[in-house]
């Protein structure tokens, strides 16, 4: 049994791929459908795939990120990019060792990558995927993104404090909250961390796990417990924060 994970952050884009795909190939079965690019590369992680669909530009990590941490989580993955980029990227595609279906997805495009999925032996290499990430990230456009949050406010007890995101050492999902965690405590957001990925400046933000996105800056050091899972230590705060499996990959391509 061929199995992939699907991931595309608009709803109806992912469903209508997964519906082209049920057409197309019939025996394919979906281990997972990802709406962000932390969620996927978990999922990846977790069911070992044959193939991952990524959309190239997710909330958090892209899908050239989830590419580029597949060689240590899920090495034997075959990658399919799901892209609306024109066609300079195109062309580093069609040089490269990795299909991709531009949107919107033509039926007759998917039927051709599944034949060659089928057909194909292995995983691409990994040396070469890596050329091919690194010429994506110089030729396709950056994603046209609002003013990174500066400021945001949150609740402690029964104030609502403004504080300034470079003084935030984390955010981390609590139930329907977000806490947003300072050197001088916690305070409490009502917005999903999904939704954060959105406005955080991604040079400074990163995500280490599917529910944890951490400040560079406050990053002490990154290391391994005697368990051999990541741990990131702080430096304004006690607390050590887990770093997921899949996510160490990230850390040693940045």
């Amino acid at each position: 049994m061929t199995t992939c994970v699907v991931a595309e952050d608009e709803t109806l884009l992912r469903e209508a791929l997964l519906q082209m795909l049920a057409e197309a190939w019939p025996e394919l079965e979906v281990a997972a459908a990802c709406e962000d690019g932390a969620s996927a590369l978990e999922a990846i992680a977790a069911h070992q795939p044959d193939v991952a669909f990524l959309d190239i530009r997710m909330p958090g990590l892209s899908g050239l990120e989830v590419a580029a941490a597949l060689a240590e989580c899920s090495p034997r993955t075959q990658v399919v990019f799901v892209t609306a980029y024109d066609q300079y990227a195109i062309d580093a595609f069609e040089r490269g060792a990795v299909d991709y279906l531009q949107k919107p997805v033509a039926p007759e495009r998917l039927a051709a990558t599944v034949r060659r999925l089928k057909t194909r032996a292995a995983a691409p290499d990994p040396a070469a995927l890596a050329a091919l990430l690194r010429q994506l990230g110089a030729v396709a456009p950056a994603a046209e993104r609002a003013p990174p949050l500066v400021w945001l406010t949150a609740s402690a007890g029964s104030e609502t404090r403004l504080i300034m995101v470079e003084d935030i050492a984390y955010f981390q999902s609590d139930t329907k909250y977000t806490v947003v965690m300072t050197a001088e405590g916690e305070a409490l957001l009502r917005k999903p961390i999904r939704d954060l990925l959105e406005v955080l400046d991604p040079a400074m933000f990163k995500q280490i796990h599917r529910s944890t996105i951490v400040n560079l800056k406050a990053i002490a050091s990154i290391a391994r417990d005697e368990m051999g899972r990541g741990v990131v230590r702080l430096k304004t705060r006690p607390e050590t924060l887990a770093v997921s499996q899949p996510f160490m990959a990230l850390f040693r391509n940045m």
